[in-house]
C-alpha cells in the first residue's frame, strides 16, 4: 500500500508539474541577414530561444555557401520558440515588421538574392490567418508609402540550423557585427521609417579595418 500510494503521489506530482509548465510555440522569420535579424527577439520578453537558420529551400542539410550561392531556394531565417502567455504570436509579427524592408524583392538592404527574402513561414492556420491580418495592418498604416508589402507568407518547412559560428554572432564577433550592420543601410531604414532604432547606437572604432567574414 506505501507503495502504490507513492506511485500515485508521484503521478499527481507530474500531472500537477505538466499543468505548471508553459506550452511553447514556435514561428520562422526570414528578414535578411540572420546576424541582424537575432538581436531584436533575443531581448524581447517570452521568447524562451533562437536558432539562426535555412528554410523554404530544396537541398538537405544545405550549408551556409550552398544558400549563399543562391541555387537552393532557400533563405536565411530565424527559428524562435516562445511562451504565448508571455508574448503573442501578432506581437512578434510587429516585432518582425519593424525590423525589416518589407517592400523590396529578394533582397535586404545591401544583400541581393532569393537567400534574402523577406518571409513569414506559418506553422499552423491560426499563425496564417494572424499573419495575412498582420500584413493587412501593415499595408493599410501607410508607413511603406505606396510600395506593396511583397513578404510571402508561406507553409513552415524543414529548418536547418546555420552553422555554430553564425549563432548569436552579434554576441560572439560584436565589433565586425556592427561594422556590418552600419553599412548595410538596414538601421538607417529603419531610423527613417520607424523612428531612433537601438540597433544604431554604436559605432566601430576608429581604427576597426573593415574586414568582415
Amino acid at each position: 500500500m506505501v507503495v502504490a500510494g507513492g506511485a500515485n503521489m508521484a503521478n499527481a506530482e507530474s500531472k500537477n508539474a505538466e499543468k505548471s509548465s508553459p506550452k511553447l510555440d514556435k514561428a520562422t522569420f526570414a528578414g535578411g541577414c540572420f546576424w541582424c535579424i537575432q538581436p531584436p527577439f533575443d531581448r524581447l520578453k517570452g521568447v524562451v530561444s533562437t536558432v539562426v537558420g535555412y528554410t523554404g529551400g530544396n537541398k538537405k542539410d544545405p550549408t551556409y555557401e550552398d544558400v549563399l550561392s543562391g541555387t537552393t531556394g532557400h533563405a536565411e531565417s530565424i527559428e524562435i520558440v516562445f511562451d504565448p502567455a508571455q508574448v503573442t504570436y501578432p506581437e512578434l509579427l510587429d516585432l518582425f515588421w519593424r525590423n525589416v524592408d518589407p517592400t523590396t524583392h529578394d533582397r535586404q538592404f545591401v544583400d541581393v538574392g532569393d537567400q534574402y527574402r523577406t518571409a513569414i513561414f506559418f506553422h499552423s492556420e491560426e499563425q496564417r490567418k494572424q499573419a495575412v491580418a498582420s500584413k493587412e495592418k501593415m499595408e493599410r498604416s501607410g508607413e511603406f508609402g505606396n510600395k506593396p508589402i511583397v513578404t510571402e507568407i508561406v507553409p513552415a518547412s524543414t529548418f536547418y540550423p546555420a552553422e555554430e559560428y553564425h549563432q548569436k554572432y552579434y554576441q560572439k564577433n560584436h565589433v565586425r557585427y556592427k561594422f556590418y550592420r552600419i553599412n548595410s543601410g538596414r538601421d538607417q531604414y529603419l531610423e527613417k521609417t520607424w523612428g531612433k532604432h537601438t540597433g544604431s547606437s554604436e559605432r566601430p572604432p576608429a581604427d576597426f579595418n573593415g574586414q568582415v567574414p
